[in-house]
């Protein structure tokens, strides 16, 4: 069991804009005046300079088109709705955003079978959606797949008793926590785990200061230090620069990297860029549209495929 992967899933925007439906909780979104049609170009261009970023070193980056018909303005963050892991299992999830659950299609599955993929089982918690329950994907979860531990701060977008089933279903240990960011004077509850988390083979990347119970705090640092994570400290600011938002991908002759945005790598200091690099090189690319209006970063727009190949 591998906790990184060098196949990663990407949907290509076609409508990608500010999604009126996410801002409500999403406090990274950010309004930006000008057309929807220019927004989605400036999306696209940054999708592509990514990827050709990803594919330059090595990573294997299957690029799916997203759907014209359906109005997905966020269907470039494809880890909220799906999850895919070794034994061939496939998690699809709850979504908080009405249009959001558009961008769960079974044009995915077909793509990933026709690259040699194996799926054997769909794991589906969606119709938790009819009574108001959430649970985002490996937005909500972050999931250390090597010692079964599974990180979620509780949300709207991440519910309590529907993580604790998912644990069960995977079998991952859950650790809980609350996570807060301030937001016009008000603390106020971080939308999802992995902008305030990242979590990579030897280390992880967090803001503990978002994490304002002291007993929870103490008990996350406990599981890191537990299973030998050298814990790479960002504070409130650089994690509103998403220096959480980052995923630890394999690229030629199995290299690691460590990939985020041009402005979360621009916000660390050298101590903690450093303190990375001694694990692996840190790949970077400008997501400054994406992450403006959809409040979502590099990681959220991968989406890990760890599903056994067909031999």
């Amino acid at each position: 069991m591998s906790q990184t992967t060098n196949t990663i899933l990407m949907i290509r925007p076609i409508s990608f804009r500010m999604n009126e439906q996410t801002a409500i909780n999403n406090y990274f979104q950010e309004d930006i005046n000008i057309k929807n049609a220019e927004i989605n170009a400036k999306a696209q261009e940054e999708f592509d300079a990514f990827v050709e970023k990803l594919r330059a070193v090595g990573v294997h980056v299957i690029v799916e088109e997203d759907d014209k018909l359906s109005d997905t303005p966020d269907s470039v963050f494809p880890n909220n709705w799906v999850s895919f892991h070794s034994n061939g299992d496939v998690g699809l999830y709850p979504m908080f955003a009405e249009n959001r659950r558009l961008e769960r299609r079974d044009e995915v599955f077909m793509r990933l079978e026709s690259e040699g993929f194996r799926i054997e089982n769909i794991i589906d918690y969606t119709s938790a959606e009819d009574e108001g329950i959430f649970l985002e994907g490996t937005g909500s979860l972050l999931l250390d797949r090597v010692n079964h531990k599974a990180y979620c701060a509780l949300s709207p977008r991440a519910d309590e008793e529907l993580f604790i089933e998912f644990c069960e279903d995977f079998e991952y240990t859950p650790v809980l926590f609350r996570a807060y960011q301030t937001f016009e004077g008000e603390r106020l509850e971080i939308y999802h785990t992995n902008v305030m988390m990242c979590l990579a083979e030897k280390f992880a990347v967090i803001c503990l200061d978002s994490i304002d119970d002291k007993k929870e705090r103490k008990n996350v640092v406990k599981h890191l230090k537990q299973d030998g994570k050298e814990i790479i400290e960002i504070s409130e600011t650089q994690m509103h620069q998403f220096a959480g938002n980052m995923l630890q991908v394999q690229g030629h002759l199995n290299q690691r990297y460590l990939v985020m945005s041009k402005a979360a790598h621009d916000s660390l200091t050298p101590k903690q860029v450093a303190a990375i690099e001694k694990h692996c090189p840190i790949l970077s690319s400008s997501l400054e549209t994406i992450e403006t209006c959809g409040g979502g970063s590099a990681r959220c727009m991968m989406a890990e495929v760890f599903l056994p190949k067909n031999s």
